[in-house]
């Protein structure tokens, strides 16, 4: 293959979507004297994915801004406490003045470090200690924007004193940042959901002179419209927002969210389907979309993610053996492993449609591939009162019995060993005694159970009414020696310290084969791309944001492992239908093609790095920026914002299709090359042209 056709065949960051031209730990903006701060209720506080986005993107943000970036949010002390070094500013800086400011005016605030990656500055506020305002907060915000908030509605009280002591101390660092220097500051805020958006309401209604970003994740109402089983996305127009608010007692907050969009310089959202959601919704069009992305740590070799792969699935084969004790007689070799987790949103997360396609997926095993098993994991958590005593006792009795054959292991060993020094070889009566093989059998009759494997591990409360459970019940899943597709439902999220599976999230993800998130409502979609990221294929939907990025930026999504199930054009049977293909067609391929396929899944990882994604951020707050201080010289990172677009792979895509045959074509499981560890030509003719331009850069 030519260089040139091979240059134009980029799989590994070769757009110029990144930030490295603006890392200068902040020495640029520090001659501006600009600054930027981010404020969100989940600064050091774990509730949901904003989270993991302002967690993750740290790094960059504290990269390109140094000590001229500063995170806010709320203090919550079972969380700061671990996540957060506190210490004092620079003593006569701007940001110690500003808060000493506030400190004298009897609010209480913790400054320092957030223990994460790039260490940024944080200072949170004990919403406690403005609680005494609450009440002339609350009538400043009537007064200017007529938007009253209930009594009795605690979140939105918090959200209120948390806006207005940012807005506080946002107006007390700007004039101390105007005492410290010659330049004048030039100051970009930036909010995230209605949370943090009353501080935006304050700033814009007190005319503090600061550029304002607004961001929400996901639209308030929208979230409570898919809760109710509405067809929210074929009806988004017809929607009377202010009465649908109403009905549904967030009026206050919907109004709280409207006015932070509105009021903001520039309004952005995480994927062009919450664009469309908000433009409706909010009545405001995103001026920017600002996808989110992780931190992705590269391995030095490509089949270190394999390597990984196949020491996680080998964990999981253990749970396996033992939640199916009695019943484990299918291959774990040709057991493939699926999954779906995140919020128990039974339908918003799509579990509703991943049951009803496993039923069919069950039967198209059962006709063409009896010798394939996929067991299914659903990992929501729901309140339960314990572990399930079978599933406890299923991994009891495979211990015991693994310990019995180790110890007859060890002596069987021994035994060998003094009769080969005798001169002979041993006869076979001498090697396995008696009592070994009592030992065995009563370890074995343990094993036998007249019940079938459970479908939970946990005894779930109410579970007459579990939307999963009455999912699986419905279509009949109940673990049997006939059924090819096998359900566990593990209602809580993992840790390493489970008594069941003893790893992670990340730990298990990595030893699974598929992610199947096929949901109706998500603005953005972490779970799938931090399958992307860790080499993993995964299936999305067109309803998803990283479901609409992917189409936008990869030729053919399905050839790097990113399956699209269309949930918005076509009927919900049709849907389920597809889902159910897709999954047959994973489950027809062999080892080599699925080690193929994670190979290219991997590459796609630069794609969702941060260093590529933050851009969009700095686009963003650059807009308002200039709509605040038109002096300022604009900015040329526009050009640096190009389409980055995957084309198809130089070797074919390996899903295969009941209708056409693709390369790799489908095969027989049992023709696996054990052996095969990681490529077929073509793609090591890839990777070899690849590392060599890249090594070029």
């Amino acid at each position: 293959m030519s260089r040139d056709r091979a240059s134009r065949r980029f799989y590994r960051g070769g757009s110029q979507n990144d930030l490295l031209a603006f890392m200068d730990r902040g020495e640029m903006a520090a001659l501006e004297n600009r600054w930027t701060f981010e404020a969100a209720w989940e600064v050091a506080n774990k509730v949901g994915g904003i989270y993991t986005v302002i967690r993750s993107k740290a790094y960059v943000s504290t990269e390109e801004l140094g000590e001229q970036y500063c995170l806010l949010g709320p203090y919550k002390e079972h969380c700061a406490r671990t996540e957060v070094e506190e210490a004092d500013f620079p003593v006569h800086g701007p940001l110690q003045l500003a808060v000493n400011k506030m400190r004298e005016q009897g609010f209480k605030l913790h400054t320092g470090t957030w223990l994460v990656d790039g260490n940024p500055q944080v200072i949170l506020f004990d919403i406690g200690s403005g609680a005494w305002k609450l009440d002339e907060y609350k009538q400043e915000l009537w007064d200017k924007t007529n938007i009253g908030i209930p009594h009795l509605d605690v979140e939105a009280n918090d959200a209120v004193i948390l806006g207005y002591l940012v807005a506080q101390f946002i107006g007390e660092f700007r004039k101390a940042a105007e005492e410290c220097l010659d330049t004048p500051p030039r100051i970009v805020t930036h909010f995230h959901e209605w949370q943090a958006g009353v501080g935006l309401i304050a700033l814009r209604t007190r005319h503090v002179d600061v550029a304002t970003v607004f961001t929400t994740h996901a639209t308030l109402l929208g979230r409570y419209l898919c809760a109710g089983n509405t067809d929210f996305y074929n009806n988004m127009e017809n929607f009377n927002v202010d009465e649908e608010a109403g009905k549904r007692q967030i009026y206050h907050r919907y109004c709280m969210e409207r006015a932070a969009s509105h009021m903001a310089h520039t309004f952005t959202t995480v994927s062009e389907i919450t664009g469309f959601e908000a433009e409706h919704l909010l009545k405001r069009k995103p001026d920017v979309i600002t996808p989110n992305g992780l931190n992705v740590k590269k391995f030095s070799a490509l089949h270190e993610f394999q390597n990984l792969h196949a020491i996680s699935k080998d964990k999981i084969h253990e749970f396996v053996r033992g939640h199916f004790y009695g019943h484990y007689d299918f291959d774990l070799d040709k057991t493939l492993y699926f999954f779906i987790a995140g919020r128990y949103e039974f339908g918003n997360k799509g579990a509703d449609i991943f049951i009803e396609a496993l039923a069919r997926l069950n039967h198209f095993l059962k006709s063409a591939m009896p010798d394939v098993t996929v067991v299914a994991f659903l990992i929501f958590p729901a309140k339960t009162n314990n572990f399930n005593v079978e599933s406890l006792r299923g991994h009891a009795v495979t211990k015991s019995l693994r310990e019995a054959i180790n110890e007859i292991q060890q002596k069987i060993g021994k035994r060998m060993y003094e009769i080969c020094l005798n001169g002979r070889l041993p006869a076979p009566g001498e090697l396995l005694l008696k009592e070994d093989t009592v030992k065995i059998k009563r370890c074995i009759y343990a094993l036998q159970r007249d019940g079938l494997p459970p479908v939970t591990t946990h005894n779930v409360v109410d579970d007459w009414n579990d939307p999963v459970l009455n999912g699986v019940r419905r279509c009949q899943l109940f673990n049997t020696c006939h059924d090819r597709v096998k359900i566990v439902f593990h209602p809580e999220f993992l840790s390493s310290t489970n008594p069941l599976f003893g790893l992670d999230y990340e730990e298990f993800v990595r030893g699974c084969h598929l992610g199947v998130f096929p949901s109706y409502y998500e603005p953005w979609g972490y779970t799938p791309a931090e399958c992307t990221v860790m080499g993993i294929p995964s299936i999305t939907t067109n309803l998803s944001g990283f479901g609409c990025f992917m189409q936008e930026h990869i030729a053919d999504p399905m050839s790097y492992g990113i399956y699209i199930v269309d949930r918005r054009y076509i009927s919900l049977e049709g849907s389920v239908q597809q889902l159910a293909q897709f999954m047959y067609d994973f489950s027809r391929l062999n080892r080599r093609q699925r080690i193929i396929q994670r190979n290219r899944t991997e590459r796609l990882s630069d794609l969702l790095d941060w260093r590529n994604l933050g851009i969009y951020y700095r686009h963003a707050r650059t807009k308002a920026l200039h709509k605040v201080y038109p002096e300022m010289a604009a900015l040329e990172e526009e050009r640096y914002i190009s389409k980055l677009n995957y084309p198809r792979p130089l070797s074919e895509p390996p899903s295969p299709s009941s209708s056409r045959p693709t390369t790799p074509a489908a095969s027989v499981h049992g023709s696996d090359d054990e052996e095969d560890s990681v490529d077929e030509e073509k793609e090591l003719e890839e990777l070899a042209v690849n590392s060599s331009d890249h090594g070029s850069r």
